[in-house]
């Protein structure tokens, strides 16, 4: 054989072999199994070759059935059908055979998808697989840790020991972690064992990997917003970060996922204008094709909030055609959905209440309270529905073990009506409160209160019962304040805390414990304990200086918009610091250069707070009042509308009709707010009624609109003025009659004085009285007399608005007399709060010398008698202008 014969055969030799090698490394099953293109197809495959299936068949024959599911749509999926057929048994029963042939990946994956395809976390198979995973868990890729640590909050496993242990991996390895899509779910997993230290961390690393990620995986932002919410944590940057990334996919979300996130920003209280203009648009644009009820419930409650009357009487249109469709948790969230729009929608109401009426026996006793409570809230007439409702909270009531759960019943429970309550009841919250926080606490105080009240024998004394209760209530809300050691867990419990039972009771220990932990006061936790203090209305000097020095110190690490949060009790209170004028030009010089990036509402409030504290910044006043500014707050507020007041807006702006025309500002979605701030902003430089084209305060900060015709101000005021005269000025007391009266005696005649007097700027004065150069009371020319209605509210006479341009004569000077009640002072001090001093500056601007006469000195010992009441207004009245 020649040589050359030899290596041709040599040649064919090898490619035969190498040939051979190639088909016997081919996996025929493998192949069948990676053509399918249904789940029909797959278990045939399964089928079929049922004794050839290696562990690496069934893993991908359970992961490409999970595949096949997650591509379909919620209402699509037949998960209930996979686990029902015979070959998905084959699968867990080899599966579970082979588990130790499985590589961590493979395991976890594996895992992963049997829970994604329901298989019950108390299952054998599950139990096996998530036992070895624990045996690998110091070994498993971070991709697989956070894979895995998934499938355990799947089973609820979140506080577990193994849990313990991927949380201490994860602070380990935390540095090593650069992907967002590795991080952020094990971000969620760990974040109810994640101490302050790793949550720190773990914000930092997640700012980090937001920035280098591809900004089209929304996922990531929406868990670390989630994490966030799971840790009670809002830091400003990070929460922008991932709202600017959600706002740039807003367009590939769908109404199940627009749903999570405004559900996670409302628990954070992130209110974000353009994030919810752009949520009502693309929920405007889903409508047509949210046709299902699952989809339908999650637009309805998401979009009927803040749309138009228009698009939400179409909304409630189709749920009526779809009420019937709809399922007992979808009828419960419309319930609700109904109650925060205030629609009186019966024909709606009543047929969500019939599906509710016939699915009360699937609810659990969480969602039966809510139930309940939206019902009653929205005054909807069904005793028949109450009675029912009221037996089962009852019956719930008597047997829960859950502390919360024993909260929320009792609360709602006390709202309804002529509730009778068992013995049993008060023994089984008598049983829980000894595990409640100071907020739980004082909602069960409020809920006996209302028992008392309710009770047949409160008249004669108050039930043995609730005397015991309440002695339980109070030893523990204070053992549970002298047993506190950190700051914030004493703010978070305080954060909604309110009412008679909290500061009879609780008040005086709990100021006592905030000054004992001045030391823990940091530029963290500053705006929610300034906050708290506002809202309790609580002057307290030590903690207003800590404050005030955190601010001046560390402003710097604050974010510009907690500068309201600082500020308010300083300018509410009308307390000045120490380093007073330090305190506010920090926190302006903070805020200034963000202004424009303000949500419209935010700098409305902030733009109050400076206002009542007599320190309001031209910049400020440029922005408000700027075209763009006025367009963006209209946006806003038609998004909010009609819960606007619910979210604390009170808006700025009568002044802003010099820039609108009366058509414009008629427009404005004004109604649902209070207008309170409309004179704040302006208080330097106001408007009166007769200020034209040539008025130098005006112009000095806002030329664009000095040239601007008075008229229109007059025109916005009178229809603003019209509108008050037909709601009427509230209650009079018989304090303001019998001041009334004495006025009239002690200027010579009830024709010497005007009662329920409207200013420009909406100001309504309980009296105003006119006297010339030498003092001497003027008359006018109409009688006065304080028209009381059956309901007791003051009814304005023609001599308002209009009448503050009558010209008087020289050296006279209109005098307002105004009557202070107890809610112009701080409640622990006779100090009078800055919206009261913000009035009086106001009035004086408009040409008054303001009278105020506080409740303590009127109804004091030493003005117990008329002459002595008589006497005091005349020296009030009558004093020489000082020079």
């Amino acid at each position: 054989m020649s040589a050359g014969m030899f290596r041709v055969r040599c040649v064919t030799s090898s490619l035969r072999r190498l040939l051979h090698g190639g088909a016997a490394n081919r996996d025929p099953v493998l192949e069948q199994l990676q053509v399918c293109s249904a789940e029909d197809q797959l278990f045939d495959v399964v089928g079929k070759n049922r004794a050839k299936l290696t562990v690496n068949h069934v893993s991908k024959a359970v992961g490409m059935l999970w595949q096949f599911q997650k591509k379909k749509p919620e209402l699509l999926r037949t998960v209930e059908v996979i686990r029902s057929h015979p070959q998905f048994l084959t699968l867990r029963v080899l599966a579970e055979n082979k588990i130790a042939l499985m590589d961590d990946c493979m395991l976890v994956d594996t895992l992963y998808s049997f829970l994604r395809l329901n298989v019950d976390q108390h299952d054998s198979l599950v139990q096996q697989l998530v036992s070895e995973a624990w045996l690998r868990i110091d070994r498993l890729p971070l991709a697989s840790l956070s894979k895995f640590s998934i499938c355990l909050s799947d089973q609820h496993l979140q506080h577990s020991p193994l849990m313990g242990h991927v949380t201490r991996i994860v602070a380990q390895r935390l540095s090593s972690i650069d992907d967002a899509r590795i991080l952020t779910p094990l971000m969620i997993s760990v974040s109810y064992l994640a101490s302050p230290r790793l949550r720190d961390a773990l914000i930092g690393r997640a700012e980090h990997l937001l920035e280098t990620m591809d900004p089209l995986h929304y996922n990531n932002p929406r868990r670390v917003v989630q994490f966030l919410r799971n840790v009670k944590h809002s830091p400003r940057p990070l929460l922008e970060k991932c709202n600017e990334l959600i706002l740039r996919n807003l367009s590939r979300l769908d109404v199940e996922n627009i749903g999570v996130m405004m559900g996670l920003y409302q628990s954070l209280q992130f209110n974000n204008c353009d994030f919810r203009l752009a949520v009502k648009q693309r929920l405007t644009e889903l409508i047509d094709s949210s046709t299902d009820p699952f989809s339908f419930t999650k637009l309805f409650v998401n979009l009927a909030p803040m749309a138009s009357q228009e698009i939400r009487d179409g909304l409630e249109n189709t749920a009526l055609l779809l009420a019937d469709e709809l399922s007992a948790h979808q009828a419960l969230v419309i319930a609700e959905a109904l109650e925060e729009t205030q629609s009186r929608n019966l024909s709606l109401m009543n047929k969500i209440a019939s599906v509710i009426q016939r699915n009360l026996h699937l609810y659990k006793p969480v969602e039966v309270a809510r139930i309940t409570q939206a019902l009653f809230l929205m005054q909807y007439q069904n005793p028949e529905l109450f009675t029912k409702l009221r037996n089962i909270l009852n019956n719930f009531l008597q047997r829960s073990v859950y502390p919360y759960e024993v909260i929320i019943l009792t609360r709602v429970m006390s709202m309804l009506p002529n509730a009778r309550i068992d013995e049993a009841v008060v023994s089984r919250v008598d049983v829980v409160v000894t595990q409640c926080n100071l907020n739980d606490l004082n909602t069960v105080a409020c809920a006996i209160a209302k028992w008392v009240r309710s009770d047949p024998s409160y008249r004669h004394n108050t039930p043995s019962r609730y005397v015991r209760l309440l002695q339980t209530l109070n030893r523990c809300g204070h053992e549970r304040l002298r047993a506190a050691d950190r700051l914030d867990l004493v703010l978070e419990e305080l954060k909604y805390i309110s009412g008679e039972w909290f500061e009879e009771m609780l008040l005086e220990e709990t100021m006592a414990t905030l000054e004992r932990m001045t030391g823990q006061i940091n530029c963290t936790n500053v705006p929610e304990l300034a906050v708290f203090l506002t809202r309790i209305n609580h002057l307290c000097p030590p903690l207003m200086e800590r404050i005030a020095s955190v601010a001046i110190k560390d402003i710097d690490k604050m974010h510009h918009s907690m500068v309201y949060a600082t500020l308010l009790p300083f300018a509410v209170m009308n307390y000045d610091p120490e380093q007073a004028d330090e305190l506010y030009d920090v926190c302006i010089q903070r805020f200034i250069p963000h202004i424009s990036s303000f949500d419209p509402h935010r700098l409305v409030l902030l733009a109050y707070a400076l206002s009542v504290a007599d320190c309001f910044p031209e910049e400020m006043a440029r922005e408000i009042f700027s075209i763009d500014f006025l367009r963006k707050l209209d946006a806003q507020l038609e998004s909010m509308s009609p819960l606007c007041s619910r979210f604390g807006i009170r808006i700025v702006f009568c002044a802003a009709a010099a820039k609108h025309s009366p058509q414009d500002v008629s427009t404005w979605r004004l109604n649902g707010a209070d207008m309170t701030a409309a004179r704040s902003s302006l208080q330097r430089c106001p408007i009166p009624s007769t200020c034209g084209p040539g008025c130098a305060s005006w112009s000095s900060i806002a030329p664009s609109v000095s040239s601007a015709p008075s008229s229109r101000c007059r025109g916005f005021h009178e229809r603003y003025c019209q509108r008050l005269q037909k709601k009427g000025n509230g209650p009079v007391g018989p304090v303001q009659q019998q001041i009334h009266k004495l006025l009239g005696e002690v200027l010579g005649g009830i024709n010497c004085v005007r009662v329920a007097v409207v200013t420009p700027y909406f100001y309504t004065l309980d009296f105003e009285c006119t006297l010339d150069k030498q003092l001497q009371p003027l008359a006018y020319s109409e009688p006065s007399t304080l028209q009381i209605s059956d309901r007791g509210q003051v009814h304005w006479g023609k001599s308002s608005v209009e009448t503050i341009g009558d010209v008087l004569p020289p050296g006279a000077q209109r005098v307002a007399v105004d009557f202070l009640d107890s809610k112009s002072f701080c409640k622990n001090t006779p100090h009078m709060k800055g919206e009261a001093l913000m009035r009086k500056r106001h009035l004086e601007i408009l040409g008054y010398r303001v009278v105020q006469i506080p409740h303590f000195e009127w109804n004091s010992m030493e003005l117990s008698t008329p002459d002595a009441w008589k006497e005091y207004l005349k020296k009030n009245i009558f004093k020489e202008l000082s020079s």
